[in-house]
């Protein structure tokens, strides 16, 4: 498959202590690549100017969302979007205190990396071990971990190594598969987009640089082919181009690469036919892979409806009622307890679902588990089992994020309760 017709979209996630100087690491991100308006950045200067300030506070771009998410969640992630020549960013700006647990794994789920911000003069804290811990809970591939205010300790290098050797030794208890660390000054603009002189015993590259060259390609699982169906696409004939007879089927490539003549299986019906055409938005493709939107065309006429999966032969997700999974729990009015009902959204199904057990709550501070838990309160963690009404088409969450993740819902208020990643197909007794 060519690499160049991945999209050029790096999707990350930022996240820190309080004060770790999450705000203006985004300012200088945005204000360095040019990506701000020039009356964006007067309004801050004048703000800036106002409040005393000798040079523009880049906090500002981001604290205005944030106040508002503080006060009324009514922005549970802020989403910021800039691009360089090189590449295209979505910055998932997620808060740093331990209340919004929930809104770091919303916010990292997608993430194709983490940059974890640690203030050089603290060093690691709780909350540093928190983020990396969530962060390798979600598999986010690639982690970043910018020390900042490397200006407030002199720039130097022996307060860089310590802090260092501190989250290199914590991590080794962690499943990280790409772990880069950079010091900045995000105030200054040490290392952020350009080098500086400062810092001359740092030879690696500056944290603009890193984003825009780590390798992300790989990342996505291109051996096992998976498709569920979103819908089926019949379009109306008189007011349709698509020829009489058309028949597709609409959804996002979660595994694997798809091509015209591919032998296929329709799950759960267990029979197989093969791809005939693929459509994109913009016309037929020769092949598919994730994360494209694409409509399926195939031979014969099978009946596949919303939350069926196309997969291949020889290599199908397990098809199960029985979960076990890690689960972050969001809601606040009741917690998560054995014997609750919940509806389960996995890829494009929905079913009923019944807790029956709670084997463990994570401690994300020391890793703990504690098994005399009896139930998970607002952004707990622990390990469930569930029993859902109707086959799911699971892979394990740490083989492939999109199939291997779900949603919890309360039936009653269609309301989100909780996020789920399947750690295995059957309780763990």
């Amino acid at each position: 498959m060519n690499s160049s017709h991945i999209p050029g979209i790096l999707r990350f996630a930022t996240a820190g202590s309080v004060d770790d100087g999450k705000s203006t690491l985004i300012g200088r991100l945005l204000y360095d690549s040019k990506s701000i308006f020039e009356d964006q950045l007067e309004a801050i200067e004048r703000v800036s100017a106002d409040n005393g300030e000798e040079q523009a506070n880049l906090a500002l771009l981001t604290d205005g969302l944030r106040a508002e998410r503080e006060q009324g969640i009514t922005i549970d992630v802020a989403y910021r979007y800039f691009a360089t020549p090189r590449r295209t960013f979505i910055i998932a700006d997620t808060p740093g205190h331990i209340q919004y647990t929930r809104n770091m794994v919303t916010g990292a789920s997608t993430a194709d990396l983490a940059v974890i911000l640690v203030d050089a003069r603290k060093g690691i804290v709780e909350q540093s071990r928190r983020h990396a811990f969530l962060a390798t809970l979600l598999r986010v591939p690639h982690l970043v971990v910018a020390i900042n205010k490397m200006d407030l300790v002199g720039y130097d290098r022996h307060t860089y190594d310590r802090v260092r050797a501190a989250f290199t030794a914590f991590s080794a208890k962690l499943d990280i598969t790409d772990l880069a660390f950079i010091p900045i000054s995000a105030l200054h603009g040490d290392n952020v987009v350009e080098r500086g002189p400062n810092m001359p015993w740092y030879d690696g590259p500056s944290l603009l640089h890193h984003l825009e060259h780590v390798h992300i390609a790989s990342d996505h699982n291109l051996i096992d082919v998976r498709f569920p169906v979103q819908q089926v696409i019949r379009p109306n004939r008189s007011a349709s181009p698509r020829p009489h007879g058309y028949r597709g089927y609409a959804g996002q490539v979660s595994g694997g690469v798809l091509k015209p003549g591919d032998e296929v299986v329709h799950l759960p019906s267990g029979l197989t036919t093969t791809i005939t055409h693929i459509d994109g938005p913009a016309g037929p493709v020769r092949e598919a892979f994730p994360p494209m939107s694409v409509v399926l065309r195939l031979a014969g006429d099978l009946d596949i409806s919303r939350g069926d999966m196309i997969a291949r032969p020889g290599n199908r997700p397990a098809a199960t009622q029985d979960l076990s999974a890690m689960v972050c729990w969001m809601a606040a009015d009741r917690p998560l307890s054995p014997r609750m009902r919940l509806v389960v959204k996995h890829t494009t199904r929905t079913a009923k679902a019944l807790v029956e057990d709670l084997h463990y709550r994570v401690d994300v501070n020391t890793l703990h588990r504690d098994e005399s838990a009896r139930s998970l309160g607002l952004n707990e963690i622990g390990r469930v089992g569930l029993r859902v009404t109707q086959p799911l088409f699971v892979d394990d969450y740490a083989r492939n994020r999109l199939t291997g993740g779900f949603i919890l819902i309360d039936e009653t208020t269609n309301a989100t309760v909780g996020a789920g990643m399947i750690i295995g197909t059957h309780p763990a007794r």
